[in-house]
């Protein structure tokens, strides 16, 4: 079984991703826009206290040709990105990558613009360095391990660069002029980019993996029914293989509730769906716990097979242990609701049947067919006649070490065959 993510998973995923790439953009617009109002406002009114900090204190302008510029062009990337997004079209690649660049370059350009105000070596000592980190973070949300890379990669050569142009290098001066001082911290850089791009490329296999799972999961349960056991499910998982058309022994069962159309008619829909979901919710237990599936539900009865789609050497055993134990689960069924008594007619036959999946590449099934198939719901329609609620074939009972107490009914007429058919009734 093949573990492929679903057709449209891929457009899902980057229609997420555009939505996140959204939220960043305006959460990053905001935060310019509230960090460009705090530094006028200081730079304004708090002119003294902010001189005593920045050697020539701060013009009002500055911020605005500083941090401005990025506010502006965070808020023109949302207004495209909105714009795309209502299309359904994706930011292109190459502008992921362009627009990388752009925001990480906003530390760079206050590093400079700091650089007229204090030492350029306590500059690179000061906040807007850490920013880097926060766009190399920011681009894990991109869940594309070359863009946050990248990112690390412009942070760490943008850094020495102006490590380079405003600090004269010299290892006899300080550490803080130091060449492998300096280079470290773009090493670093570097570094948590690549960390970033790890771990973005591990939530998207992660992803990838989960959907495919979940995918797999839901083709065997389209496939079988929702009405298969999570046994069964996890059994068929883990052979990662669709099950095989072939010809094998299959044991299949029947079961019918007598009756049951006339019973409907004094009583409404919804009471009797109702009854139909309490009374084969029970049945299905009853099936998982022998390890079969149902394979059809036929309005007031359902088909069971065991011994397939998983192959099973005690199939004819368990059919027959189901039976009885539904036999048994009517008798308490009846106790507890007189008002709903049901009477059930089931039918059990072992033999070959041809298995596989049919349908089209949109929807298929998996089905049982032949004349196995055929014989065990004469046997469930020939429990009207005989008065019986569990009829078995003579193959059941051979498999079954004589089916302990087993009444013998001799050979009788089936509909649709030439030959009579040995019976045998279970009590």
């Amino acid at each position: 079984m093949m573990d492929e993510t679903p057709d449209g998973y891929a457009s899902e995923l980057r229609r997420e991703i555009l939505r996140s790439e959204i939220q960043r953009v305006q959460v990053l617009a905001v935060v310019l826009a509230c960090l460009l109002v705090t530094t006028l406002t200081a730079a304004t009114l708090f002119a003294d206290l902010v001189a005593r900090i920045f050697k020539g204190g701060i013009a009002w302008w500055e911020p605005l040709v500083t941090i401005g510029p990025f506010a502006c062009y965070e808020f023109l990337v949302l207004f495209v990105l909105r714009w795309r997004a209502s299309r359904d079209r994706d930011f292109p690649r190459y502008a992921r990558f362009v627009n990388a660049f752009i925001e990480t370059s906003l530390p760079s350009v206050i590093i400079l613009a700091l650089s007229r105000h204090m030492e350029p070596a306590k500059v690179f000592g000061f906040w807007p360095p850490m920013l880097y980190f926060v766009f190399i973070l920011l681009s894990t949300l991109r869940l594309d391990f070359w863009l946050s890379l990248w990112t690390g990669a412009v942070a760490a050569v943008q850094q020495f660069l102006l490590v380079v142009w405003l600090i004269p290098l010299g290892a006899t001066i300080g550490p803080e002029h130091s060449v492998l001082y300096n280079a470290s911290r773009s090493i670093l850089l570097l570094a948590a980019g690549a960390i970033a791009g790890i771990v973005a490329g591990s939530l998207r296999r992660q992803f990838d993996k989960s959907v495919a799972a979940a995918a797999a999961r839901d083709r065997i349960t389209n496939m079988f029914g929702q009405h298969v056991s999570p046994a069964v499910v996890d059994r068929l998982l883990a052979s990662h293989a669709d099950p095989p058309s072939e010809m094998r022994e299959v044991c299949v069962l029947f079961l019918d509730i007598r009756g049951f159309t006339a019973m409907t008619r004094t009583r409404p829909a919804n009471e009797t769906v109702a009854l139909l979901n309490d009374f084969f919710a029970e049945m299905i237990d009853i099936v998982d716990r022998n390890n079969g599936i149902i394979n059809k539900f036929l309005g007031d009865g359902f088909l069971a097979v065991f011994g397939a789609p998983l192959a099973d050497p005690r199939a004819a055993d368990d059919a027959l242990a189901a039976g009885r134990a539904m036999l048994a689960a009517v008798e308490r069924w009846n106790e507890a609701r007189p008002q709903w008594r049901l009477r059930v007619g089931i039918g059990i036959h072992l033999g070959e049947a041809v298995t596989g999946t049919v349908g089209s590449p949109r929807r298929k099934e998996y089905t049982v067919i032949g004349d196995t198939v055929n014989l065990a719901a004469r046997l469930e329609q020939l429990t009207k006649e005989t008065g019986a609620q569990l009829l078995v074939s003579s193959s059941v009972h051979r498999a079954t070490t004589g089916a302990d107490g087993a009444v013998d009914l001799g050979p009788l007429p089936i509909r649709g065959y030439d030959e009579e058919v040995r019976v045998w009734k279970v009590v």
